[in-house]
């Protein structure tokens, strides 16, 4: 089952929302899939449940489908090792 933190900090213009997400390995692939179709993320970092950062995934507008494919392989070795992780997500926040 997967537990959720929420965190909002402002860097210059723009508002920075962290999310924090407690997955088992199995629901590791399936969350991110999730969360990458939400849009506007800005960065996946993944941890350990020593609080190691394992990977940490930069995104940008356009990288999508086959620049991925390896950061797919990564996630799901990751996810066949490990028992639980943690899922830090960074969403920029449009202007209201």
């Amino acid at each position: 089952m997967a537990e959720e933190q929420e965190k909002v900090k402002t860097e210059g213009q723009e508002k920075v929302k962290t999310e924090e997400y407690q997955v088992t390995g199995e629901m590791l692939v399936a969350k991110i899939k999730e969360i990458l179709h939400e849009g506007n993320i800005r960065r996946i970092i993944l941890k350990n449940e020593q609080g190691k950062v394992l990977i940490e995934i930069p995104l940008t507008i356009g990288v999508v489908g086959v620049v991925l494919l390896p950061v797919w392989a990564a996630i799901g070795a990751l996810a066949a090792l490990a028992a639980k992780l943690t899922i830090i997500v960074e969403k920029v926040e449009e202007p209201q």
